[in-house]
Parts: structure tokens; sequence; C-alpha cells
């Protein structure tokens, strides 16, 4: 019965990651934001909500693994989502197509996990706060990145993707964005979010019953599974702005989220309450954390190579994340159990 309603919690998610990305296509379009903008911000954080909830109601439930694996796990499977769709479409070349000012948050990321990894390693046991330091200072971190962010996007143009680059079969028509007012954007993305955060936490208190009943242990549940199965609103919201052909908005609800993933460790560190969340965790973490660092560079390298001849150098780095993602996966799943 625990998998027919983890399922069920994992549809309804779905369904309201569609509603979010349509939406957030119309906001890209009629308002005076940009798609870097739009999808870093508004889709990454709304696409979040899941991570947010689950890791809350993990730490509630007195298990800080399934919480912060489920954070780390959400953003390496965010990077191996991109990915896939970008050797899908290698011959659109989806980095080479995007805002250069994505190079920035994948940038911040790069920097925040970093930040995590070594908290964990050193395993500081000191309090700001009545949070941890290490958790404080990523939180700080991530207010100046995405204050830099911001100022760095004013000043860069917002590609999109050429129609003549899409299958006609695969582009979405683009009624529902000019028959949809901004206000009735903004309230259909409302109720999403709202939705997908009342999803979340039904799939952290369904997949800890999964935990027992399997026998897996918590760091592989909530790295894989769970993080997998709260990423589906990103991998739903970066199909649907790819059918829009909004580029920018597919590969910033990924960047965003895994930046606004780091997050919410403050916020599971301000319910947890028996010392820093990163200094009580499974030593089984500091893969996951390593893992999304050397994906977070190879996105780097994939935005920042601008001139490759041939199709099969260019998807040379998305190949190495997506090998780079299995193993990660083998290596917890065998230390997590």
């Amino acid at each position: 019965m625990v998998f027919i309603l983890f399922g069920l919690a994992a549809i309804v998610t779905i369904l309201a990651a569609i509603e979010l990305s349509n939406n957030a296509d119309v906001l890209s379009g009629k308002s005076s934001l940009g798609g870097l903008l739009v999808g870093t911000v508004l889709l990454g954080g709304a696409t979040s909500l899941p991570e947010v909830t689950t890791s809350i109601s993990s730490v509630l439930i007195a298990n800080p693994d399934i919480a912060v694996g489920n954070m780390l796990g959400s953003n390496m499977f965010n990077i191996f989502i991109i990915a896939c769709f970008d050797i899908y479409y290698r011959k659109i070349r989806l980095f080479h197509s995007s805002n250069r000012g994505h190079l920035y948050t994948a940038g911040l990321g790069l920097i925040l996990s970093t930040m995590t990894l070594i908290a964990m390693v050193s395993k500081l046991n000191i309090m700001v706060f009545g949070i941890g330091l290490d958790s404080f200072l990523i939180a700080i971190v991530y207010g100046i990145g995405m204050y830099v962010i911001s100022i760095v996007s004013e000043g860069l143009p917002d590609n999109q993707m050429r129609a003549l680059d899409f299958d006609q079969k695969e582009v979405n028509n683009t009624k529902f964005r000019k028959t949809t007012s901004i206000r009735q954007a903004v309230l259909n993305f409302f109720l999403a979010a709202v939705v997908i955060m009342i999803a979340g936490t039904l799939l952290s208190i369904f997949g800890d019953e999964i935990a027992e009943v399997t026998g897996l242990g918590s760091t592989f549940v909530g790295s894989f599974l769970l993080a997998a199965t709260t990423s589906l609103p990103e991998a739903v919201a970066v199909f649907i702005a790819l059918r829009l052909r909004n580029i920018n908005i597919a590969i910033g609800s990924i960047l965003g989220s895994n930046i606004f993933n780091m997050l919410i460790l403050m916020g599971t560190d301000i319910v947890y309450r028996n010392g820093p969340i990163l200094s009580n965790v499974a030593s089984t973490h500091e893969i996951t954390a390593i893992t999304v660092t050397i994906l977070s560079i190879l996105v780097m390298i994939s935005i920042i190579r601008k001139h490759v001849t041939s199709t099969i150098s260019y998807v040379i780095p998305s190949l190495l994340i997506i090998i780079g993602y299995f193993v990660a996966t083998y290596l917890i799943f065998n230390g997590g159990m």
C-alpha cells in the first residue's frame, strides 16, 4: 500500500510541475524578467519545494540522513537530468545556446557544494543563532551569490532557441502563452507550488516507511529514491520548457533548484536540535557531495566551451556526468546498506 501512495504522490507532483513550467514560460515571455531569472529564481525555487518539505519532515521524524541525502541526491540527479537532455538534443547544443549568466549560477552551486563537503568532513560542532556555523555561512554565500546573479543577468541578452532547431512535432504551440495573462499565470504558478509542497511532505513520510519495509538504508533512500522522486518536478519542467523552446528556463530551473537546495540546509538545521546537522549524518553523504562538486565543474565546462566543432566532442562532458551519476549511485548503495 505504501508503494501505491508513494506513486500517487509522485504523479501529483509531476502534474503540478507541468503547470509550473507552462506558467513560468508565460512570465518569461510577458514580463520584464528573462528566462534566466524566471528559471533560476521562480521555477528553480518552486520545483525545489518537495526537497524543502521532504528534508524538514525527515528531520521532524528524527531521520537527518534522509534529509541531507535528499538534498544532495536531488542536486546530483538534477545535473544528471540536464545532461540527458543535452545528449538527446545534441544537435542543438543546449549549453552553447544558453544565456552566459548560467555560468554564474553553476559557479555558485559549485561553491556551495564544496562548502557542504568541507563541513561534513571537518564536522565543525559550532552553533550560531541556534544553527550550525557551516549552514549559516552557506546561507550567507547563497544570498551574496544570488545578488551578484541578479545584477549580472541584467546586462546579458536572453537568448531563445530558434524554432528551426526543433522538430516541429516536438514544438508545443504557443496558444497557452498568448491567452494567459500575467496575473493568471502568477496565480496558477502559486497554486501549483502549494500542491507540490503538500505532495513533497507525503513523499517524505512514505519514503521513510519504504526504507523500513525494504531494509534499505536511510542514506540510500534519501540520496537516490527520494532524491530522484522529488526531482521529478525539475525533470518535467525542463521537458516542458524545451518543448516551449525556452532553453534559459530549462537550464535555469535545474541550476536554480540546485543552489536553492543548498539553502534548505539552513532550514533543516533550524529544525534539527541535536547540533549542526552536517556533523551528525553518515559519512556516505560525502560521496554525494564530491559527485555534485565534480558534476558542477563539468556543467561549467559545457557552458564555457563555445567553439566545439564535432558533436562527439561536445557531448563528452554530459556523458561523463551520466557515468559519474551511476558510479556514485553504486557507491552510495553499497556504503549506505
